[in-house]
């Protein structure tokens, strides 16, 4: 992050070659390499060949992603599971508190006008209200750390 702005920085053997705003395409031998970023993490960081399919790039090892690769490579079920349970804890997490949400946003009274009120069908206790929250925190950072992006899950990042 430079400035406000994240940038990305290319690398060669250790060596800073190149720098750019997001979303960058840096010019390398036979094609380019594309990064860009959505709200939650990387998005895209690609080689895109001249006359190919573009392949992902392999995060650094020594980064959360690189970590995060790692653990998928070495427990592929326990990793599938773990995607799986972040994104049940994601959708679950965001559903409850949002609808909670719902019925005192609808008391507003430009609100209520124009809409009438909601009376929300779940009150969960303010402790498992934050724990929701932290979990979908959490999930969603994982998400992030797999480095794939999602339509679904990144709507907000196109």
């Amino acid at each position: 992050m430079d400035d406000n702005r994240i940038r990305a920085h290319l690398f060669l053997e250790g060596r800073h070659l190149a720098e750019s705003k997001l979303p960058a395409l840096f010019p390398v031998d036979g094609g380019v390499i594309e990064v860009a970023m959505s709200s939650y993490g990387i998005r895209r960081c690609h080689y895109r060949p001249s006359g190919g399919r573009p392949s992902q790039l392999a995060p650094d090892p020594a980064s959360a992603e690189g970590w995060r690769a790692r653990f998928g490579a070495r427990h592929p079920g326990l990793s599938r599971a773990l995607a799986a349970g972040s994104v049940l804890l994601l959708v679950i997490g965001v559903g409850l508190n949002l609808l909670q949400l719902a019925e005192p946003v609808s008391q507003i009274p430009p609100v209520m006008q124009r809409v009438g009120t909601f009376e929300s069908p779940i009150h969960l206790p303010i402790w498992l209200n934050i724990a929701l929250g932290g979990g979908a925190v959490l999930a969603s950072m994982e998400r992030a750390l797999r480095l794939r992006y999602s339509s679904l899950l990144d709507a907000a990042g196109r």
